[in-house]
């Protein structure tokens, strides 16, 4: 739920995972009548934030953010009470201000615009019905419900460094030379098309003449607008030293005005048994109780904040658990058990030879493959519970996040969530199910060894190189021909997964890994997950079963060897403009970007099956 700062008025509701994925710190929300910016972590309440135990998580938070970083929390909650309705729960959210802060009088014939600080436009809120709050031109169309409503206006400026202002509306139509104040401005618009031609700025107040919002795109607007402030409405603060990048013109609402920089993982079993599992978990709450005498252990343990999830156990098997926990456990076990990356770890419990029934990972290992996949396809499992869980760590505007591996990569302009460095983040998590492949090592490095597979990677990393050289990264990370593969493969089921599981291609996302070397990894994860605390439903999981998997595969493959596209796309070369994709577009390979890991990059069909190029290099020729 958001809340509208400082008066704690109830604007609207959004879910959690939307508050990290879609409307995190910094972005702009649309609701019915008002346009808000949900600020940052300062203005945050963490008193109603609940506390997420994610120790790989929060080490990794920690490498990209700083080891102040102490929690993870998700956004702060209380349940609605209807029956209240002035009670806590009405003034406990996620904090947004007004922005745009320039609102226009929506009757046809006044069009005003004006800031809402101005005194012009008077905000209405609705207790009962946070939506239906609105500002209104008080002085426009009479009295009481005739009073129109003033929207936000259309246009904002940002730039690449996260910096997003208010558009200079004064300064734009006066060309620059305005002086003075008490301008009055109307915006108005011709014709039905709503583009920005035929947007016009107009100032009622001096004589110049209006001006089409046209001259402010493109390689007009960077003449005519002025440079970026280092605004951070968010924040409610400019950056020191002020900002040299260019102002750009956005359309209110537009999808490139705020990218997430995230952490995500999934959580794996410490432990087969449920408490033991709890209790490893929870274990930097629970260790100094050791020490403790075991009556008065036994007292503080419900004073724990971890104890909701301990409660069904009872405290005389948590105290034991403890207690045993203390006795095995080596002193420098978090520094034994912290690894170099966040995929490792779930590797290996995906691969493990048994099963695992905990409330949060559960996996049925098939005992066979499925038919004509037994040369290359090692294992496959059933996962029929897991739990995701990301965190938010800052954002960029106009320019996604680069996609490349490792999770320290950062953006190479990642805009703060405070002012301050942050001693907590926002977190969301997710349950779900998946289908898990891991593929054969043997089989693999063979493919790798093949004189055209090199020959083609090779061409991939020219490719990569120069992307990577024209956005000013240092040191790029070429993930390897494994990795490609193994991405094309996930894109290719996920399509298929779609036609027969239920769910729409944009729910089923995937997790890579892909790893040559001393210690190999080679799989994929396919998986669909929900902010309910049940999970799904089992419509994917049911299709990692031997008797539906194997023909899904066959489909997938047979599919994706002609693209509608081709031939142009499968003698697509990726080095002609820099493209870190190969044979691949959106009418074969291309997925939606709740799905894609990487934001559609490091594809290729020609790696996988033969195409109409005839490529030598095809996985499965």
């Amino acid at each position: 739920m958001t809340a509208a700062a400082p008066d704690a008025l109830r604007v609207g509701e959004l879910r959690p995972s939307q508050l990290l994925h879609t409307y995190g710190i910094g972005a702009v929300t649309d609701l019915p009548n008002l346009s808000t910016m949900v600020m940052g972590l300062d203005d945050w309440d963490p008193v109603r934030a609940r506390v997420l135990t994610e120790d790989r998580l929060l080490a990794a938070v920690r490498r990209r953010l700083g080891s102040q970083v102490a929690t993870l929390r998700t956004p702060p909650h209380l349940p609605e009470n209807p029956a209240d309705p002035y009670g806590d729960w009405t003034r406990t959210g996620v904090p947004v201000g007004l922005f745009p802060r320039w609102l226009r009088c929506s009757r046809e014939r006044c069009n005003q615009l004006a800031p809402a600080s101005g005194g012009l436009f008077q905000l209405r809120p609705n207790m009962f019905r946070p939506e239906k709050t609105r500002y209104v031109h008080v002085n426009c169309g009479g009295p009481g419900a005739g009073q129109p409503t003033a929207l936000p206006a259309r246009f904002l400026v940002a730039c690449p460094d996260g910096h997003m202002d208010d558009f200079p509306w004064v300064y734009f139509v006066h060309r620059g030379n305005a002086s003075g104040e008490g301008h009055t401005l109307s915006l108005t618009e011709s014709g039905t098309t709503g583009e920005a031609a035929n947007v016009f700025v107009r100032c009622n107040t001096c004589d110049v003449p209006p001006r089409s919002m046209a001259d402010a795109l493109g390689q007009a607007g960077e003449r005519n607008l002025p440079g970026c402030r280092g605004h951070h409405p968010h924040l409610g603060a400019f950056a020191p030293g002020g900002c040299t990048e260019p102002t750009r013109t956005m359309v209110l609402g537009a999808t490139n005005s705020w990218f997430a920089s995230q952490l995500r993982l999934f959580s794996i079993p410490r432990a087969e048994e449920p408490l033991i599992q709890a209790v490893r978990e929870h274990w930097s709450l629970l260790s100094p109780l050791a020490a403790v005498p075991p009556d008065a252990a036994k007292m503080l343990l419900p004073t724990q904040a971890c104890w909701p999830e301990l409660e069904q156990y009872g405290a005389d098997a948590v105290w034991a658990a403890v207690t045993k926990e203390a006795r095995t456990a080596s002193p420098d076990r978090a520094e034994q058990e912290e690894e170099p990356d966040l995929t490792t770890p779930e590797w290996r419990a995906f691969t493990h030879k048994g099963n695992y029934t905990l409330p949060d990972f559960t996996t049925v290992r098939e005992r066979s493959v499925p038919d004509g996949t037994s040369d290359w396809l090692d294992s496959v499992v059933l996962v029929h519970r897991l739990r995701e869980v990301s965190a938010l760590t800052g954002f960029t505007r106009i320019e996604a996040p680069e996609w490349l591996p490792g999770e320290e990569v950062r953006a190479r302009s990642v805009a703060p969530l405070s002012r301050n460095a942050p001693s907590w983040v926002p977190c969301a998590e997710l349950r779900g199910e998946g289908v898990f492949l891991a593929l054969k090592e043997e089989h693999l490095a063979e493919w790798e060894r093949q004189e055209a597979v090199q020959a083609r990677e090779e061409v991939l990393k020219a490719a990569h190189w120069d992307w990577c050289m024209a956005r000013g990264i240092d040191e790029p990370r070429w993930p390897g021909i494994r990795y490609v593969l193994l991405h094309t493969l996930a894109h290719v089921l996920i399509r298929q997964f779609a036609l027969e599981c239920g769910y729409g291609a944009s729910g089923i996302a995937e997790r890579i890994y892909a790893r040559s070397g001393s210690d190999p990894m080679s799989g994929i994860l396919l998986y669909t997950a929900a902010p309910d605390s049940e999970g799904t439903l089992g419509g994917l999981v049911s299709l990692g079963r031997k008797e539906r998997l194997g023909p899904a595969i066959a489909q997938a493959l047979e599919e994706a060897r002609l693209c509608s596209s081709d031939p142009m796309c499968a003698e697509h070369d990726p080095r002609v403009h820099s493209r870190l994709h190969g044979a691949s577009c959106h009418a074969c390979l291309f997925a939606a970007e709740t799905s894609c890991e990487r934001g559609n990059h490091y594809l290729d069909r020609a790696l996988l099956v033969e195409t109409l190029a005839g490529n030598t290099c095809a996985f499965r020729p």
